[in-house]
C-alpha cells in the first residue's frame, strides 16, 4: 500500500528554521503533485505549498518568502524548508501526494500521518 512518511518538525523559537521531509513509497505509477498542508487546533486543514512534476512550486500567501518547497521526482520526496518561523505557523503539518498506483487507476490524494511544528514566541 502507498505510504507517505514524514520527518522533521519539532519546537523552535520565533525566527528560527525547521525542515520537513516526506517520502512516498509503495505501488506508485506516477505522482502528479506533492506538497504540504497544515492544521491548527480547532481549525480546518489548509494548503501550504505544493509542486507538480515540473514548474515552480505554489505557496499560500502567508508563507511566501519564508518557506521553500523542493521535490525530487526520482526519489518521490518533497522537502519544505521553513525559515523565519512565526507562532502562527504552529500546526500539525501533513504531507500530501496526488498519485496513481497504476495506469488504470484514477489519481487519488494520499496523506502522511502528520508532524507537529511548534513555534514559541
Amino acid at each position: 500500500q502507498v505510504q507517505l512518511v514524514e520527518s522533521g518538525g519539532g519546537l523552535v523559537q520565533s525566527g528560527g528554521s525547521l525542515r520537513l521531509s516526506c517520502t512516498a513509497s509503495g505501488p506508485i505509477f506516477s505522482i502528479a503533485v506533492m506538497g504540504w498542508y497544515r492544521q491548527s487546533p480547532g481549525k480546518e486543514r489548509t494548503f501550504v505549498a505544493h509542486k507538480g512534476t515540473a514548474g515552480d512550486p505554489n505557496y499560500t500567501e502567508a508563507v511566501k518568502g519564508r518557506f521553500t518547497l523542493s521535490r525530487d521526482n526520482a526519489k518521490n520526496t518533497v522537502t519544505l524548508e521553513m525559515n523565519n518561523l512565526k507562532p502562527e505557523d504552529t500546526a500539525v503539518y501533513y504531507c500530501s501526494a496526488h498519485l496513481q498506483e497504476s495506469p488504470s487507476v484514477r489519481v487519488r490524494q494520499y496523506w502522511g500521518q502528520g508532524t507537529q511544528v511548534t513555534v514559541s514566541a
